[in-house]
């Protein structure tokens, strides 16, 4: 996952692009806030609830959209095999069924998964949903006119790679195979552990193909989820959603679909949403926001009032900013340069830029600080809260450069407090006390993605950021570091040009662990491995701060999105 949206939309991100509980008192995590107010803190069903946010919800096609999770508002309608536990915290790290009994059976070296469908399911219309339906579904998410979904199933599915889908070809994926209306049956052409997180993509959503209007789908998705769509007007800019009375809760302990219809505003200033949902007038006062966080300024002025800050929710999404190193560039061919500038970096400086102790906890591990993810604290070049200098000269000396050096720092111009001129000034000033001198060269936020994303354009030295598709170590350590996936004519995310046998072959190891727990331990330890090769230098894990209108209750926050999950809000 790239960049959180403002989910990811890879978590996306939602994607971005982007990126719960039960329980019947309206409380967030331990330290998330966001208890609503009024009398009454009981959530019941019933009113409208409206989303202010900032992105349109664009691409509302299960088969276009790149989502963790199966997306916040995408999954109020669209059911997929399994999908993200909705509980508080750490408990909703974990993968549970959804339209299936299970998260799936799989044969002895995981290249096989079985699902079998839940009795009783059905689309808006009340026509039953089939085993059928989520393989059609899946089949033409592989078309070129319905792109932009997570790229997996191409490469796990068995003779996948060059399918076009079946408006060209309609005999289909002969991995995906359905013996029954129950059963759905997936053939890998490699071990893939993980598998049942993948399954909680929308592209796994059942489409039934008598309804199915190509590029228009997304208009009028059929609904296999508690709400169903009324309006999508200017691609997702406003999306009216009212309660499908079709929807069954026996067959989905996830969702809790309290209110009766869900109103989606988008294309709002960020300034204008928190300004919104703190004064909570009118219908904004039934208000929450979807991608919207509050910044440095606006946490300050809400910390201050006792009414508000009992109304922020905090989350912890899966994400870590850092520097990236193209060691093709001179002098990030040294190792001895790169470790200097691990032990310059002042994380105390960078966390001030990114606004604080509030929103940015410093990483020493490229893997967030969370269990799911296979966490492993170390620290390679260790140099205190501010850095060491002193260290970073020595090292420099040892380097060929006794007399420090001057090096070019690329980074993006757009305010985001990540990748953004406050982080670059905060690393120049610290790498300074080491007698590096950085010029920096800030690009316009497109510009900056192409440039390095980009093989041929990539810079030697640059600020990054890397969010999971969902909480493990895989989708976090592989796109970065191993060396099959290096893209020399597309989106290249192995900066470092790392193409280490023992690294890739331990990835190929631990995808084969169906047991996620020993899994974890794995992706933690290798994660240590790769660390001290200085390639990357972790900066900090973001906190997600936002504000929820009065009237909101049930607010759940898991450490999969890191963000109040829509399903679970209730506005009485």
């Amino acid at each position: 996952m790239r960049q959180p949206s403002v989910i990811a939309r890879r978590v996306a991100a939602a994607s971005v692009s982007l990126v719960v509980a039960a329980g019947a008192a309206a409380c967030g995590p331990k330290d998330s806030g966001a208890k609503g107010s009024g009398g009454d803190s009981t959530p019941h069903k019933g009113g409208t609830l409206t989303v202010l946010n900032s992105e349109p919800q664009t691409d509302f096609d299960p088969a276009r959209l790149y989502t963790s999770g199966g997306g916040n508002v995408p999954s109020l309608v669209f059911r997929t095999l399994t999908t993200r536990n909705r509980a508080n915290g750490a408990a909703g790290a974990k993968v549970v069924p959804d339209l299936a009994t299970d998260t799936g059976r799989p044969n002895k070296d995981a290249t096989v998964w079985t699902y079998t469908l839940k009795k009783g399911l059905k689309y808006e219309d009340g026509t039953p949903i089939t085993s059928a339906d989520i393989k059609y579904g899946i089949e033409r998410s592989f078309a070129p006119e319905l792109s932009g979904g997570a790229p997996y199933l191409r490469d796990w599915l068995t003779g996948a790679a060059d399918y076009q889908g079946p408006y060209k070809d309609k005999k289909g994926l002969s991995a995906i195979e359905t013996p029954d209306e129950r059963t759905i049956v997936f053939h890998l052409n490699k071990p893939e552990g993980e598998f049942p997180f993948l399954a909680t993509q929308t592209q796994f959503a059942p489409v039934p193909k008598a309804k199915d209007t190509g590029t228009k789908y997304e208009e009028h998705p059929v609904s296999s989820g508690p709400y169903e769509v009324v309006k999508n007007e200017n691609d997702g800019e406003h999306v009216l959603l009212k309660r499908n009375p079709n929807w069954s809760a026996a067959t989905d302990d996830q969702r809790k679909a309290y209110p009766d219809t869900i109103d989606v505003r988008s294309g709002l200033d960020s300034s204008v949403i928190d300004q919104r949902l703190s004064a909570s007038q009118g219908a904004d006062a039934a208000a929450v926001t979807t991608d919207t966080n509050l910044g440095p300024a606006e946490l300050a002025k809400v910390t201050g009032d006792k009414e508000l800050a009992a109304r922020v929710g905090t989350g912890h999404f899966g994400y870590t900013n850092y520097i990236a190193f193209n060691p093709t560039v001179k002098p990030f061919d040294n190792p001895k340069v790169r470790e200097a500038i691990a032990y310059a970096v002042d994380r105390s400086s960078v966390v001030n830029a990114a606004g604080g102790s509030a929103l940015a906890e410093p990483a020493t591990t490229f893997l967030p600080n969370q269990k799911s993810f296979g966490y492993t604290p170390y620290d390679p070049f260790p140099a205190g809260a501010s850095g060491n200098p002193a260290k970073a000269k020595e090292l420099l000396a040892q380097a060929g450069y006794k007399n420090g050096l001057t090096v070019t720092l690329t980074h993006s111009n757009a305010k985001d407090f990540a990748t953004s001129p406050e982080i670059a000034t905060a690393l120049q000033d610290a790498l300074k006390k080491a007698g590096i001198t950085v010029k920096l060269q800030g690009l316009e936020d497109n510009d900056y993605r192409d440039t390095v994303h980009s093989v041929k354009t990539e810079p030697g030295f640059f600020l990054a950021g890397w969010g999971a598709d969902w909480p493990s170590g895989g989708p976090f350590l592989a796109p970065i570091f191993d060396g099959r996936q290096i893209v020399k004519d597309g989106a290249n995310f192995n900066a470092s040009r790392l193409n280490d046998k023992s690294v890739n072959d331990e990835i190929d190891s631990i995808n084969k662990l169906t047991d996620l727990d020993a899994a974890a331990k794995r992706w933690g330890a290798l994660d240590q491995k790769i660390g001290g090769k200085a390639l990357v230098v972790p900066l900090f894990h973001p906190v997600y701060k936002r504000l929820v209108g009065k009237d909101i209750r049930n607010v759940v926050i898991s450490d999969w999105t890191g963000v109040l999950d829509i399903s679970q809000v209730a506005v009485k």
